[in-house]
């Protein structure tokens, strides 16, 4: 039996979609009432580099939740887990093209390309460069298959430096660069303890045992690389930061962002005590942690378990990281 509360499964991005306008109709708005493309309502920067997003629902924050001032311009949603249109992103990026390009920022996922590509050719032929950069931060996937890692909550990281570098008016060739910089310095590792239910199809994405945990998980519960027994949260931090670590090696002296990401059901105490592990482990290294991030950033359903993300920093990713965002999940004007 599926428990969740909404009305119809049939009505579940649409409802969604007409509570974030209800919620933060200051920040946000609806392309022409269209329920699929979300756009920010901030003062718009004439020659400013435009950044649109994509992807399916049932991850929330990611994607609709980082649309707004320093970060996104536009958004296309699809259903949930499911890509949206080649045409619903043509839109989004018409909409969000003010005069020196659009940065296609998204997840590497092989719906998203497809139609994020057909999307793009047909606006080059209307005259709108754009340019694409896609997140691949799961080193679930080995090195040497970089092209099948998925993009998971390192897109946050990478919306908020190019957004950045955006509002500062770089040229669209600059934020391309920083986007891709925050790509190739940003590293992902999660685990699952429980499923999530789609609504339309109304039964769990997988099964697991009630003292397992899929180890590299992906958030639309694609499999991990291991199912191994429930573990401590010492051990689980140990786990994926040690995964990163071959991947991305750190030494002594270097400063990463932290992310401690909740995929949907899990309490933020529970997060916080695996960020703990991650502090001790990097302060033994000497590697200094700036603007850590601990909640629920990119989402998948009521998923139980947790994702650990990476981003080296340099003197210019210190800056965009730190340079004033607001949308209606992610406000830093306070740092």
């Amino acid at each position: 039996m599926m428990r969740k509360i909404i009305n119809t499964p049939e009505a579940f991005v649409e409802e969604t979609m007409e509570g974030i306008i209800a919620a933060y109709g200051d920040q946000v708005k609806l392309l022409n009432g269209d329920h699929r493309v979300l756009l920010s309502s901030a003062p718009v920067k004439e020659g400013k580099v435009g950044i649109v997003t994509a992807g399916g629902s049932g991850h929330l924050p990611v994607f609709l939740g980082y649309v707004g001032k320093g970060m996104l311009d536009g958004c296309a949603v699809g259903n949930v887990f499911a890509s949206p249109s080649s045409q619903k992103m043509v839109d989004a990026i018409k909409a969000s093209d003010f005069g020196s390009g659009v940065l296609c920022l998204y997840g590497n996922y092989g719906g998203d390309k497809m139609n994020f590509d057909m999307a793009c050719e047909t606006c080059e032929f209307e005259g709108i460069v754009t340019k694409s950069v896609r997140m691949t931060d799961d080193v679930a996937a080995p090195k040497q298959d970089i092209a099948k890692r998925r993009g998971v909550a390192g897109l946050v990281y990478a919306f908020k430096t190019a957004g950045a570098a955006a509002d500062k008016m770089m040229t669209l060739e600059e934020v391309v660069g920083v986007a891709q910089k925050t790509v190739d310095n940003t590293r992902s590792m999660g685990i699952a303890l429980s499923p999530c239910i789609v609504p339309e199809v109304g039964k769990p994405t997988f099964s697991i045992k009630d003292d397992e945990v899929e180890v590299g998980m992906g958030i639309h519960g694609e499999p991990g690389i291991e199912t191994r027994k429930m573990m401590p949260a010492d051990v689980a931090a140990e786990t994926l930061v040690n995964r990163i670590f071959e991947d991305m090696p750190l030494a002594d002296g270097d400063e990463v962002s932290i992310m401690v990401n909740g995929l949907g059901a899990t309490p933020i105490e529970e997060l916080l005590i695996v960020y703990r592990k991650v502090y001790l482990i990097l302060k033994e290294k000497g590697v200094t942690i700036y603007m850590p991030h601990i909640g629920e950033f990119a989402t998948s359903m009521e998923m139980s378990g947790l994702s650990v993300t990476v981003l080296k920093l340099d003197a210019e990713l210190r800056e965009l990281l730190r340079y004033p965002a607001s949308t209606p999940f992610y406000t830093n004007f306070n740092k």
